[in-house]
């Protein structure tokens, strides 16, 4: 299910939508867990983007205001499909939500009182921080993959002054992103240099 070149522009927002539906709408524990799905559905299974921009778009859809599944499909989409994606993406990130809470909403005291959801809903708590602990490290081995004394450096250091010292994520996220960009910059200069 690759994309390429003979596949019409409607093909690709079809299984863009269908995969953003399904992705959407079988995922419990938030945003963490759809990227890591989005990884698995977009890189591993269909090709459409490779490791390192997945990683790179992840950093985007973290360091945005707003919920990150979503953030997550719109710069998927974007990125598979301009504009048109983001609108096709997002709409289908939203909807198995939406209809999931609207449905709960209905039925509130019912669901609150239900001693087998409640159940249900902390087994489901277990799951999912299983999965974000699998992001956290399957990211980490990326990360260390890069053989960069810079950027290994800088994810021990976020750790630890965010774990231990409380940093406020804001700032580790602002902070990380001015490395990459000076480390970008450099590196771009350095090879300007030498042609």
């Amino acid at each position: 299910m690759k994309i390429n070149e003979n596949q019409s522009k409607g093909q690709i927002l079809k299984q863009l939508f269908l995969s953003t539906l399904m992705l959407s709408g079988f995922t419990f524990g938030g945003g963490y867990v759809i990227i890591t799905l989005m990884k698995k559905r977009f890189v591993d299974d269909y090709g459409w983007i490779d490791e390192d921009e997945m990683l790179d778009l992840v950093a985007i859809a973290q360091s945005a205001p707003g919920a990150i599944a979503v953030n997550g499909a719109i710069v998927v989409g974007y990125k598979l499909a301009g504009m048109l994606g983001v609108l096709t993406a997002v709409i289908a990130t939203i909807i198995p939500p939406f209809a999931i809470i609207s449905l709960i909403a209905l039925f509130y005291d019912a669901f609150r009182e239900n001693t087998f959801i409640a159940l249900m809903l902390e087994g489901m708590q277990a799951g999912v921080g299983a999965v974000i602990t699998a992001v956290v490290i399957g990211m980490g081995q990326q990360v260390t993959n890069t053989k960069s004394p810079l950027f290994i450096a800088t994810m021990f250091i976020a750790f630890i002054a965010n774990y231990i010292f409380n940093v406020n994520v804001m700032l580790i996220i602002l902070v990380a992103a001015s490395i990459g960009l000076i480390q970008f910059f450099f590196n771009r200069n350095k090879g300007g240099m030498t042609q």
